[in-house]
């Protein structure tokens, strides 16, 4: 039955989730339950993409991403693709109306990464929309429900809520990115002399980001606005634990967020959302 393929397609994607990132499956489970499946299958997706130009790298990126590419498309056009991963997404994008443009922008980026190892401003700015503020859009686009107005009244600041995130990660992620891809996000800056002053001028970026985006926050319906606090929350605390660190050591360690301090988020953020205080 075709029915039991999609469920299966859609555990994988949820596996997938799980797998990589512990911080956004527990935002995912604090949604509305019939929201969860929908956003696990946009983040198998966005996984899958992004792991083809950042790991694999003993075989052919460029053919791996084309194949992915066209097979997503072909997904789309058929409702449905031997890619379980592709199969629970087409039908998150044909059940809640995800435009065409959103996913073409999301894989120019990821395809950018294939080519381009620094970036200026522009680029930088179009890597972001790509990466990171579309995903937030498809993201709406589930959480709104088809709420067409509502879509469009929360888009900036679910764009800026997905710029937050991905900065936040840029700096997390910096020893890897520069020792191990090679790669420097962040236009100007030469992190083998990274200053404090640089820092603190992204620090500020992401904070702008941050603040926008909680305003947006405020205003999602009550399926969804817990669980994207959590999620906010989360990021929120990982960026404070950055910006303690001097530039001069953001090269030495990844910052973490223990499983313990998790906890202890969680049960705060449900204590503020049954109080009425997000």
């Amino acid at each position: 039955m075709k029915q039991l393929y999609d469920q299966v397609s859609v555990a994988c994607s949820k596996i997938t989730t799980t797998s990589y990132s512990s911080s956004f499956s527990i935002g995912v489970s604090c949604l509305a339950e019939h929201l969860r499946n929908p956003v696990y299958s946009i983040y198998g997706f966005v996984r899958f993409a992004d792991e083809i130009v950042d790991t694999f790298h003993d075989y052919d990126k460029r053919s791996l991403f084309e194949e992915f590419k066209a097979d997503t498309w072909r997904a789309i056009e058929r409702k449905i693709s031997l890619n379980p991963i592709l199969n629970s997404f087409q039908h998150v994008v044909h059940s809640f109306g995800i435009e065409r443009e959103l996913i073409e922008c999301f894989l120019q980026s990821m395809e950018t990464d294939l080519v381009e190892s620094s970036h200026t401003g522009a680029s930088y700015n179009n890597y972001i929309l790509g990466s990171a503020e579309v995903v937030g859009l498809m993201c709406l686009r589930v959480f709104t429900e088809n709420d067409s107005d509502l879509y469009a009244r929360l888009k900036p600041a679910a764009m800026k809520l997905g710029s937050a995130f991905q900065k936040v990660n840029f700096l997390r992620d910096v020893k890897a990115d520069y020792e191990q891809l090679g790669r420097t996000y962040f236009p100007g800056v030469n992190f083998s002399a990274f200053t404090d002053e640089e820092k603190i001028s992204i620090e500020e970026d992401i904070d702008k980001d941050f603040h926008a985006a909680y305003e947006g926050l405020k205003l999602l319906p009550a399926s969804s606005r817990f669980g994207v606090y959590v999620a906010f929350v989360y990021y929120k605390t990982l960026f404070s634990k950055i910006r303690s660190i001097p530039s001069a050591k953001i090269l030495m360690e990844r910052v973490r967020i223990t499983d313990t301090r998790k906890l202890s988020l969680l049960l705060t953020s449900w204590c503020r959302h049954r109080l009425s205080l997000i």
